[in-house]
């Protein structure tokens, strides 16, 4: 088992400062060595997200050609979306630390075929939860948000259509975080670059009516996000028999086991509700932040939404160092190895902080450029341009959380770092912001430091809990 060694499974386990030593003399020993098997696992994963980033700029692009009232409708039912999206796959994400530590005890032929037929079942109810919910709150949400009663009908129709993607969604999340617990990622990608690409023509096919289909506007791009995650979900099945680490675990070799179904979806969601509630404690707290942000007026809102977009294309790769460390300590963690465990989530959350500084570093160098390729508006240019220097701040705090995060999550590790996390977005980032915000000089400014005071507290506490107090959650599978 690539994950760890038959040498590093034998070693004794380690405490106290005999531990301490142990450790670090393996990080310095195999620093670099770790940093490529992370960076191997990355790679795939930080394209995939990349690849999903893009899949929206389409939808926003293809949108924009058809004018405002479309691309509001697009906008705002999207933004409405992304609570469920962030939500379920919360939920799911737990599948990858379950089946790092079953592979990393050398059991994920024997163990991980069953429980992926069962979390289709529970991805199943998942999904048509997720559509109903759409649906349910779509009108009355979105009727009263104050937009023109036409497109705000368009929104409602787009987000119902847009809706039927979770039932692909929760099936992909659930293939794609498996084939990541035993150490495979390229087929992430694969299927990513699929759906960036279907998503690309279909939405050019169904919007605007071409080859016969009527023209759809709206509505036609959530049609081409629901077929497009069908694929998605299509092609990871595919790679479970295509590909020979993944055809060994005989995902498809055999029916769901009633007897097993309750246990596996317990664990499941035992650990998937705290991840689900600290991705949309995190999401929902910068959605905030930017109706804060029109408080300040339209250009104050859009240079906002240059740097924030700018930032969250760049925190992709920070996310994929996360989603690979994961893997990394539950494949030591399952072998019973939590020394090696913490020594694997130092180096993620060193590679995190390495990454921030390269951020940050463009983000402080390269301002103007990056404001040219969103606006030619120079006040809000002049604005996005001192968003941008903050949120550059703030890049180490976002590296260090989020990689902390996932090293936690592969010690199985999920209920405290969300309290964590919840207390310190809402309970000190968000309060700090709306002080700093409306009721100093800082104004807008004034909010992006106190989101990077609410992120910089997270960074910390999630950091303390893994290097100080998270060897007792290391669960044996």
């Amino acid at each position: 088992m690539r994950g760890v060694s038959e040498k590093e499974r034998r070693s004794p386990d380690r405490s106290g400062a005999q531990f301490y030593n142990v450790a670090m003399q393996w990080f310095d020993a195999n620093f670099r060595a770790e940093a490529r098997e992370n960076l191997r696992l990355a790679g795939p994963l930080i394209a995939a997200q990349l690849a999903g980033v893009g899949m929206g700029v389409v939808d926003t692009i293809w949108a924009g050609r058809l004018g405002s009232q479309t691309l509001a409708a697009v906008a705002v039912g999207t933004n409405l979306n992304v609570i469920f999206f962030v939500f379920f796959m919360g939920m799911l994400m737990a599948c990858s630390p379950i089946v790092a530590h079953r592979a990393g005890a050398g059991e994920a032929d024997a163990r991980v075929g069953g429980f992926v037929r069962e979390t289709q079942l529970l991805a199943l109810l998942l999904g048509a939860i997720w559509v109903i919910a759409a649906h349910l709150v779509a009108a009355p949400v979105l009727l009263h948000l104050g937009l023109e009663p036409a497109t705000a009908q368009i929104a409602v129709d787009f987000l119902r259509a847009f809706s039927w993607s979770g039932l692909g969604t929760a099936q992909w999340f659930v293939l794609r975080f498996t084939a990541e617990g035993v150490g495979v990622t390229a087929p992430t990608f694969y299927s990513g670059l699929l759906g960036l690409a279907t998503n690309a023509l279909l939405d050019w096919i169904l919007m605007y009516g071409k080859f016969g289909f009527p023209a759809m506007g709206a509505i036609g791009c959530g049609w081409a996000t629901t077929i497009s995650s069908v694929l998605m979900a299509a092609l990871m099945a595919w790679q479970f028999r295509s590909n020979v680490k993944l055809r060994a675990l005989h995902v498809f070799g055999g029916r769901p086991s009633g007897r097993r179904f309750l246990s596996e979806v317990h664990e499941v969601l035992k650990l998937g509700l705290p991840i689900a509630l600290t991705l949309v404690a995190e999401a929902s707290l910068f959605v905030v932040a930017a109706m804060l942000m029109a408080s300040f007026g339209d250009r104050t809102v859009a240079a906002y939404q240059v740097a924030i977009n700018f930032a969250s294309v760049l925190f992709m790769i920070p996310l994929g160092i996360a989603l690979a460390t994961t893997v990394r300590v539950g494949h030591a963690a399952g072998a019973g190895l939590p020394w090696m465990a913490r020594a694997r989530g130092r180096v993620g959350m060193q590679l995190g902080l390495i990454n921030a500084a390269s951020n940050a570093l463009i983000m402080l160098v390269f301002p103007g450029v990056i404001v040219a390729i969103y606006t030619e508006d120079t006040a809000i240019a002049t604005q996005a341009i001192v968003f941008l220097w903050l949120a550059a701040a703030f890049q180490f705090f976002d590296g260090l959380q989020v990689t902390a995060n996932g090293a936690l999550r592969g010690m199985k590790d999920t209920r405290v770092p969300m309290l964590i996390t919840v207390a310190a977005y809402w309970l000190i980032g968000m309060p700090s912001a709306v002080a700093l915000g409306f009721h100093t000089t800082l104004a807008a400014e004034g909010i992006w430091w106190g989101l990077t005071i609410g992120l910089g507290i997270a960074a910390i506490g999630l950091s303390l809990r893994f290097l100080h107090g998270a060897k007792a959650s290391v669960v044996m599978p």
